[in-house]
């Protein structure tokens, strides 16, 4: 199938084309028709399936069939992503997708002043994209109301559960016009997801693009059974290695982030780090020298991650392993994207045992183990209260504190590890 028999108009085809794309994804196969006749829509899919593309070109191609002068403050289209950068790179996508269009959009986030985004609000804007902080900060101030938007979609729900949105959401919702399309997309539809979504969309057609909480096919997965005073050393090993180009990291906590990412730079590796206190600018620069090959590792947790749609990630390395599995499947979707080949190594010491476990019966398969100089039998062996984190354990490099969630655990005073530049 081609995107002309999804009847897109000529000035998106010519965008595609342009972008170099000629067949549609899966979920965009099951999706635009639907989105194109107006239905509210519940989509799952993996990141690096398409998606964004999927809401994106429909909602383009309505707006079209009726034109209007784009009102001050009274966007038509309300995007809502749980990070900013996510955020950022679906304004990137309305602005490629519809370069041959005359929509004007707008990308508004927390961690940056807000005067520049009131400003082009005020000029009138078509399609905004937002972080729901932010979004209800201006709405508060009077510099945005929703009584004009028509199409209003929720990217990665799940995500926006899990770091506590739920409230904000809800309020965002209320100010809606009672007509209007809903689009929900998510990674995994877990019992919280579902019935959210159940309350807010109206007879929604329900979309899959592949088997809920399935790993991507073409993501080749590893573990390494390690103690945690041999994690960092064992990193710095396989990353000396040629094919290992463009590699994400994950770690627990912030801390936990920064002090791989110094460590790395120590050794003559350019990394750097991103999560939730890194100012904009700093998250900006990060992802651009990561980007452009300039670093070869960035270092990342959980939510600050969320939205980095970077090609060419040759593999992702859970440093630690997530406490919730479906952050698991995430994490490894940053690789192995739009039909690519990836690599997904992850480290489990004896306290992360469980977790793996917990991954392997979500993911249902069992994760092949690597053979290597620091391998630990006893990690690999762990059970009953060896293979869990000990509660209110504090620790340094070698190991992580258990977090449920980033914002969760309070660093001491920052420091700024400095970026080797060109």
């Amino acid at each position: 199938m081609s995107f002309e028999n999804l009847n897109i108009i000529a000035p998106l085809s010519r965008a595609l084309i342009k972008e170099g794309y000629t067949t549609p994804t899966p979920i965009q196969m099951q999706a635009i028709p639907h989105l194109l006749k107006g239905k509210d829509l519940m989509g799952i899919a993996q990141t690096g399936t398409g998606k964004t593309a999927a809401f994106v070109l429909p909602i383009l191609q309505r707006m079209s069939q009726e034109l209007k002068a784009p009102t001050p403050g009274v966007p038509r289209v309300l995007v809502l992503a749980p990070t900013r950068e996510l955020a950022a790179q679906i304004g990137q996508s309305f602005a490629t997708y519809g370069q041959f269009l005359r929509f004007k959009h707008a990308v508004i986030f927390g961690g940056v002043h807000q005067g520049p985004q009131v400003k082009v609000l005020s000029r009138g804007v078509d399609i905004l994209v937002a972080t729901p902080g932010r979004l209800l900060d201006l709405m508060n101030q009077g510099h945005i109301k929703l009584k004009g938007v028509e199409f209003f979609v929720l990217d990665e729900i799940d995500r926006m559960l899990d770091m506590g949105f739920i409230k904000d959401v809800r309020k965002i919702v209320s100010a809606l016009p009672q007509k209007h399309q809903s689009l929900f997309f998510s990674a995994t539809l877990s019992p919280e997801t579902s019935e959210f979504a159940k309350r807010l969309l109206t007879d929604p057609v329900h979309v899959e693009a592949a088997p809920q909480a399935s790993t991507l096919e073409c993501v080749e997965q590893r573990v390494f059974f390690v103690d945690q005073d041999n994690k960092y050393t064992l990193l710095q090993g396989l990353l000396k290695q040629s094919h290992l180009k463009r590699v994400l990291v994950f770690a627990r906590t912030k801390r936990r982030a920064d002090k791989v990412a110094l460590m790395l730079n120590k050794s003559n590796i350019r990394s750097d780090a991103i999560h939730g206190d890194k100012s904009q600018g700093q998250r900006t620069r990060a992802m651009h020298d990561f980007s452009s090959g300039w670093l070869q590792v960035l270092v990342a947790t959980d939510i600050a991650a969320r939205g980095i749609d970077i090609e060419d990630i040759s593999h992702v390395i859970n440093y630690d392993l997530p406490n919730e599995p479906e952050s698991y499947v995430h994490r490894i979707g940053r690789t192995g994207r739009a039909g690519a080949e990836g690599t997904a190594y992850s480290f489990c010491a004896a306290d992360e045992r469980n977790y793996l476990r917990s991954i392997e019966r979500l993911t249902r398969m069992r994760i092949e183990a690597m053979e290597h100089q620091y391998h630990s039998e006893r990690a690999k062996n762990a059970v009953g209260a060896a293979a869990e984190p000990a509660p209110n354990r504090s620790r340094g490099l070698s190991g992580p504190r258990s977090s449920r969630q980033e914002s969760t655990y309070k660093a001491g005073p920052r420091k700024s590890y400095p970026v080797r530049r060109r």
